[in-house]
């Protein structure tokens, strides 16, 4: 046998007869299960650096794919990888030390582009029983499915268009991927950043890479991949504009205390922030009010209402003025609806 590899590919299939496919792949590898169980299966040959597991049940409408993933050989392992893919966007779905397979594992769960689902996991040791941490419905409805939301993503490498292919409000992620390292004028920056947010849907998520110092490097040449980068920014430059276009709950994922290029003194560091777009504020319902007297004009709670005049107020105050001992002094209209100030019209947007 080859040496014990520390991260295998894995592969679960659903499959009808679960002693006859067990007869099968132990024919295939030429070797006996890593375990068998009157519900459960694995085989974990050497070459190729595999874990099948088959689960005994008929294959559906999906087909035979249970889900495939991959076994790293430690949890720091795990969070390392769970972290790069939440940093460029990809939600997981955790769990920690669960019992399923009739193993301890701490895994997480995601999507591809596609809908499969990806395990990925550490073995932390055998059980004498299944466990009841792979519940395969409970999985499918937690785990987020990627296919389902509309990322659009800029490379340094790519032009960079001045209107972003997508309508208003129908983006759940942008990711500016070096965008901030071309030398971009005041004015281009600008109008990336309100297309950006007129692009977002409301709570939806901006996330910048780019490489960073603590002075502005023009031309900074840098070997390998890095000498793409055509304009190091300050620090402060990419988070400046990330607040002033109005992005919410700001915050650097990754800004290390070890720089990764430093050219005639300059540190230069790989930076990653994440942003939100605000959620819009409620529509708010208001009321036309009409004082009809006796007296020129009263005023309540700081607002001044002149007899026979009209005055738009919001729906709770206009409630108060139906009530009995208000009826009498105010006519209260049907009630309309204010859009919230800076909100665009209907059909409003990018031509």
């Amino acid at each position: 046998m080859p040496a014990e590899p520390q991260t295998r590919f894995h592969l679960s299939l659903n499959v009808a007869d679960l002693p006859r496919s067990v007869a099968f792949f132990r024919i295939l590898f030429g070797q006996e299960p890593a375990k068998l169980r009157p519900d459960y299966a694995k085989f974990e040959p050497g070459e190729p650096a595999l874990v099948l597991s088959l689960e005994p049940q008929a294959p559906g409408s999906s087909g035979v794919l249970n889900h495939v993933g991959i076994r790293l050989p430690d949890p720091q392992s795990l969070v390392t990888v769970q972290r790069r893919l939440e940093a460029a966007g990809i939600r997981c779905q955790r769990e920690e030390g669960v019992e399923c397979c009739y193993a301890k594992q701490t895994k997480f769960w995601l999507r591809d582009p596609d809908g499969t689902l990806w395990e990925m996991y550490t073995f932390e040791g055998d059980l004498d029983h299944r466990g009841v941490g792979q519940a395969q419905d409970v999985v499918l409805v937690n785990t987020p499915t990627l296919s389902a939301s509309v990322v659009w993503e800029h490379r340094m490498d790519q032009l960079l268009p001045e209107c972003l292919p997508l309508a208003d409000g129908s983006a759940d992620e942008v990711r500016l991927r070096g965008t901030f390292n071309l030398p971009l004028s005041t004015e281009q920056q600008q109008t990336i950043m309100n297309e950006v947010e007129r692009a977002l849907k409301p709570g939806g998520r901006l996330f910048v890479h780019v490489l960073t110092s603590d002075q502005t490097v023009e031309a900074p040449a840098l070997p390998g991949p890095a000498a793409v980068v055509r304009f190091v920014p300050r620090e402060q430059e990419p988070l400046r504009l990330l607040v002033e276009a109005g992005f919410s709950a700001v915050r650097l994922l990754k800004f290390d205390a070890k720089p990764c290029f430093v050219r005639a003194g300059v540190e230069m560091r790989e930076t990653q922030m994440e942003a939100w777009k605000p959620i819009a504020p409620p529509i708010e319902a208001t009321q036309t009010v009409l004082y009809r007297g006796p007296f020129d004009q009263v005023e309540l709670d700081g607002q001044t209402y002149r007899r026979g005049m009209r005055v738009t107020v919001p729906e709770s105050v206009a409630e108060r003025f139906q009530q009995p001992d208000w009826a009498a002094f105010f006519t209260v209209f049907p009630a309309t609806v204010r859009r919230p100030e800076g909100a665009p019209a209907c059909g409003a947007g990018c031509g």
